[in-house]
């Protein structure tokens, strides 16, 4: 079993106890283990990112921008090693994994050219003579990030990267269930010459360093992916102590499919975002919509498409889908798909757990299709983050888009028409921040503003120019220079 050390005050450290990180695939022996960090050494990564923030913001836009786009440079070095041990900690297959650590090396390159080659502020006109007045952008400070399981390399990329590259000094936080991808993150940065203390690393079990985590003064802004119950919670008690706070929580994301649509690209395309990286992705499609004149027809084809997927191992060549992240999450799943069946839903496809082989020792979940579903299924509303698919037949497009928006997350939809109109319709009408037409729900690029509306998130955009406005402030400032 490997021993990783994390990163606080630009030393990679290990204070004395540890904890073990499981290998979804294989229960039986852990895989690695990392330090297991005490509330006082929280408070110590806080103060290296209080000094490291001084330093990084003097830094200029420039020097920042070296440093991100070498560590850039250096995970695409390392991606192919880097998405072992994805894989080892997470399950995903190494496809998935390989291609998200070089998106994370995108999201660092994107963010250091952006603001390093960018302007420094806007000058505005002033109605006082012999007066210069502009607006210029700003670090806050320390943020703190809070990063999930599922995607555990990408997402503290895609918060660090802006985060990092408007001056700001980090904290951050991987899910405890896969630490390893945010400690190759950081080691990346570390390596491409990130100033001491600019981030740190904490590593540990999250009911013992809570208070110390989230409870310190020096805290400026919190950006977290996760559960609408941890989000909640976390959004009130930052209100009341003024501390700018981002979140991206759930999402029940749904495909439409019109009586016009190619139905064979739509059942493949539903398919892929439904079950890869085995339905555990914010904006994996969970239900899908289909008109009544051609749900015959797509469902056959759509149970087609499922049937090829093979779960295996991970790293096996063929393997279509792999474990979940968890015993916990399978288990879970595995409670939506009985509940589901006993409100009166159809399994027309999985519905149950792989009991044969080396499959019998991991987190398995087999791709699952569910018919019959009606709006007062709770399989319907829930976010099940797993690989299942909930069936609902609708008349027209009025009832498809209804269907849509009967949901308290809005996070992304897709729509499948050879009708522009139609596409044009939807894109105004679906109450989502993410709109695909013809496309996966999953899948949007480091410059595509990201995020939900309703429940799915906070006002707070990630991607894009648009992540910039949550690390920065702005301060206008006015000169006189006459006499």
């Amino acid at each position: 079993m490997r021993s990783v050390e994390t990163l606080v005050g630009g030393e990679w450290v290990a204070p004395g106890e540890w904890i073990d990180v499981q290998n979804p695939a294989d229960l039986r022996t852990p895989a690695f283990r990392v330090p297991a960090l005490a509330p006082a050494d929280v408070t110590r990564a806080y103060d290296h990112a209080e000094r490291g923030f001084a330093r990084w913001k003097r830094t200029g836009p420039l020097g920042r921008a070296t440093v991100l786009t070498r560590a850039a440079a250096l995970l695409r070095e390392r991606a192919a090693d880097i998405a072992v041990d994805i894989v080892t900690e997470n399950g995903k297959t190494w496809a998935e994994a390989h291609g998200e650590a070089l998106k994370a090396a995108d999201f660092l390159e994107y963010y250091g050219l952006l603001v390093g080659r960018g302007g420094y502020g806007t000058l505005l006109n002033d109605a006082r003579p012999d007066t210069r007045t502009s607006a210029q952008q700003e670090p806050l400070g320390v943020v703190l990030a809070i990063t999930p399981w599922n995607d555990p390399l990408i997402t503290p990329a895609r918060k660090l990267a802006p985060a990092l590259a408007a001056g700001n000094a980090a904290v951050l936080k991987p899910a405890t269930e896969t630490p390893l991808s945010g400690l190759h993150l950081a080691r990346a940065l570390h390596d491409a010459g990130l100033p001491a203390g600019v981030l740190n690393v904490v590593t540990g079990r999250t009911a013992q360093i809570s208070e110390a985590l989230l409870g310190d003064e020096r805290i400026a802004a919190v950006t977290f992916t996760g559960s609408n119950t941890v989000g909640d919670a976390l959004r009130t008690a930052f209100a009341t102590r003024n501390i700018r706070f981002q979140g991206e929580l759930g999402g029940k994301n749904a495909s439409v499919v019109l009586a016009d649509a190619d139905l064979a690209k739509a059942a493949r395309t539903v398919a892929a975002a439904s079950f890869g990286q085995a339905g555990q992705r914010c904006t994996a499609t969970s239900r899908v919509v289909v008109e009544r004149a051609v749900a015959e027809e797509f469902t056959r084809l759509l149970l087609d498409e499922v049937a090829g997927i093979r779960p295996g191992p991970p790293l096996e060549e063929g393997t279509g889908v792999g474990p979940l992240s968890s015993a916990r999450q399978r288990d879970s799943v595995v409670g939506h798909i009985e509940g589901a069946v006993k409100q009166g839903a159809k399994v027309l496809a999985g519905g149950d757990v792989p009991t044969a082989g080396e499959l019998a020792h991991g987190c398995y979940v087999n791709p699952t299709v569910l018919g019959d579903v009606t709006a007062e299924h709770a399989i319907w509303r829930e976010e099940v983050f797993g690989p299942v698919l909930a069936l609902r037949v609708v008349d027209s497009l009025d009832e498809a888009i209804a269907a849509v928006n009967d949901s308290d997350f809005g996070l992304a939809a897709a729509v499948f028409t050879r009708d522009l109109h139609a596409a044009h319709r939807f894109a105004d009408e679906a109450e989502c921040g993410q709109i695909a037409v013809n496309l996966t729900t999953p899948g949007w690029d480091v410059h595509h503003p990201f995020g939900g509306f309703h429940d799915s998130g906070s006002p707070f955009k990630e991607q894009g120019t648009e992540a910039l406005h949550f690390y920065t402030r702005v301060k206008t400032v006015a000169i006189h220079f006459g006499g």
